[in-house]
């Protein structure tokens, strides 16, 4: 058991690490950290962020995989919301999260 949760937990951290890069590199030149704190903010809780994110990545003309987009709203969630029900539980469950197709 112990083994599975500290596999989950690197795969979870792997996910954000990798939702900082597709955030910084396809988002920072329009989004500083004032989007995500001020009071008219969209996101207000883990689906709403979720779905923040799929619109913006489609309304700048990317082709982001579910996973990807999960990637960056965890990265988010874990740099400035803390929203819970993150979809982490998947992992904690024992299912391994898809690898990705796409190279960086």
């Amino acid at each position: 058991m112990w083994g599975t949760h500290t596999l989950a937990h690197a795969q979870v951290k792997h996910s954000e690490e990798r939702g900082e890069l597709l955030y910084s590199t396809h988002c920072n030149a329009c989004h500083t950290s004032e989007v995500h704190w001020r009071k008219q903010k969209l996101a207000t809780d883990w689906s709403s962020l979720k779905a923040q994110v799929r619109r913006w990545q489609a309304n700048i003309g990317l082709v982001w995989s579910e996973e990807e987009i999960t990637d960056v709203a965890r990265y988010l969630n874990a740099a400035y919301y803390d929203f819970s029900n993150t979809g982490q539980e998947d992992f904690s469950q024992g299912k391994k999260p898809k690898q990705a197709l796409r190279k960086y």
